[in-house]
């Protein structure tokens, strides 16, 4: 277990991304976060900006009751503001917002109109600060993440095949894709810190095919390595079969189910990572209360397959499920960005 003590060094770490993201003296900086926050990174942010010449404030709210009854991990979409309105007001009034709540902005419903308001959202993901010491700021990835977002953005099909039997096509016609580096310096926008992922929201009725999650994929809502395989059957975006035996297989038949809703099975997003310096490894070095997966959604070369929300195809749930997929092959228009698990360069 790693101990929870400020290390000079995680201040570092943290006062990089944040002179990444060109925050300085003079700007109005609130470090956003929740009662069951990790403390730690709560006060490393406050240590780091002080150290750059900052002067933040706090602004921290009670973290909710679960609404749904179903374990809900690595979301996106964090449920702490709650639609308050004075809370979204204050917000949208900074420059720069630094979230350390649990499950991060990413996806929830009262960011458009924090973002709307001009400021600069940092999503600093819910990790030991070992982790983000590890994924420091790589100046590269920016180069290289613009990179993949223009091929993505000019694609208009993406299939997924693997030796494992995937054959997974995608109409890229309509989808909206974004790429996150790790930092952000332009007001309205919103960036994660660890970075390198390019993903894509598919239009409606654009998904289909079969994806076979072999052993070695990654099951990032339950924070496991599959072994054994499970393949997910696609009809026009939605999962209309699980298959396969074994625990791996029975846990997402009850997790799908366990939401009661049909828009859980959906597709959310396709997309890859492009990180070098992410660890595959890195789940299974921590315990599941030290990571939330961030580095291995941006391991380079992984087909990152996404179950739940996607607004840009009108549907809404909190189920999700990130399934960052090895040795898989991703070809844009028949050609390929990824082989066999491997960026082409």
């Amino acid at each position: 277990m790693l101990a929870d003590r400020i290390e000079g060094k995680w201040i570092d770490a943290f006062g990089e991304a944040f002179e990444a993201s060109a925050i300085h003296a003079g700007e109005s900086v609130a470090i956003l976060s929740e009662t069951q926050s990790r403390e730690l990174n709560v006060h490393l942010a406050e240590l780091a900006l002080q150290r750059i010449g900052v002067r933040p404030f706090h602004i921290v709210v009670p973290t909710p009751r679960n609404p749904w009854g179903v374990i809900a991990r690595s979301t996106g979409a964090s449920q702490a503001l709650g639609g308050m309105k004075p809370v979204i007001d204050a917000l949208a009034a900074c420059d720069v917002v630094v979230d350390v709540t649990l499950e991060g902005l990413m996806h929830s419903p009262e960011t458009p109109a924090i973002l709307k308001g001009g400021a600069r959202i940092l999503v600093i993901s819910n990790e030991h600060p070992e982790a983000l010491e590890r994924m420091r700021i790589d100046p590269e990835l920016e180069t290289r993440v613009k990179a993949a977002v223009k091929k993505i953005r000019g694609a208009t099909t993406m299939t997924v095949t693997s030796e494992a039997g995937s054959d997974l096509a995608v109409t890229m016609t309509g989808a909206s894709t974004v790429g996150v580096w790790g930092w952000t310096t332009r007001p309205g926008t919103l960036a994660h810190w660890p970075g390198g992922i390019v993903v894509s929201f598919p239009a409606k009725g654009t998904v289909n095919g079969r994806l076979v999650l072999a052993p070695g994929d990654m099951n990032l809502t339950f924070k496991r390595y599959y072994e054994s395989p499970v393949t997910l059957v696609i009809e026009n975006d939605y999962v209309v079969a699980v298959e396969g035996k074994g625990v791996d297989a029975d846990l997402m038949r009850d997790y799908f189910a366990a939401w009661g809703d049909k828009e859980a099975y959906a597709v959310s997003h396709v997309g890859w990572g492009l990180n070098k310096g992410a660890r595959y490894d890195a789940l299974q070095m921590y315990d599941r209360r030290d990571t939330n997966g961030t580095e291995l959604r941006a391991v380079a070369g992984n087909f990152l397959f996404s179950t739940g929300a996607n607004e840009f195809a009108g549907r809404y749930t909190a189920g999700h499920f990130d399934l960052p997929m090895m040795h898989t092959t991703i070809k844009l228009d028949d050609v390929p960005v990824i082989e066999d698990g491997r960026l082409v360069e």
